[in-house]
């Protein structure tokens, strides 16, 4: 029996629709001079469709959803845990909301809210990172990829 790969997926696409997400995804990159603009904790479930984990703009907050993962539009990086702890961390977190001032505090060092999570911010609380609400995106990849390159 195989065992279960949990991702950190990061979105370096660019959204179909217009209109605040879009602008925000456009926001992200500029102010953190990164490609990617939202990250999510992803977990296999089928050929191309992934359970993603993670504290959306779009969704309002901490959530899970179904979703396929186009390579055109998401990078990922393999992550060493398990299934259960993804589930676990999901279970603690599920309904907590969008933390706006959190993500806008890249730009003005707000602090860590208790009560809401931006999407980078979730999966480097899952990861046990200090200051979780210190990292964007990109460089919470630029951070993981090094990871996998330890010898």
């Amino acid at each position: 029996m195989s065992e279960t790969v949990v991702w950190l997926a990061c979105y370096k696409g660019r959204a179909e629709h217009r209109g605040i997400a879009r602008i925000a995804d456009w926001v992200t990159r500029k102010v953190t001079r990164g490609i990617y603009s939202h990250c999510e904790l992803a977990v296999a479930r089928g050929e191309n469709e992934y359970l993603y984990y993670s504290s959306s703009l779009r969704d309002r907050g901490v959530r899970g959803k179904l979703m396929p993962l186009p390579e055109n539009k998401w990078d990922k990086l393999p992550l060493h845990v398990s299934l259960q702890e993804v589930e676990a961390f999901f279970r603690q977190h599920c309904g907590k909301r969008y933390d706006w001032r959190g993500a806008l505090g890249l730009l003005c060092c707000n602090k860590q809210r208790q009560d809401r999570l931006f999407c980078s911010e979730f999966c480097a609380e899952f990861l046990q990172l200090k200051e979780s609400w210190r990292y964007s995106p990109s460089h919470l990849y630029a951070l993981v990829s090094s990871w996998q390159y330890r010898p």
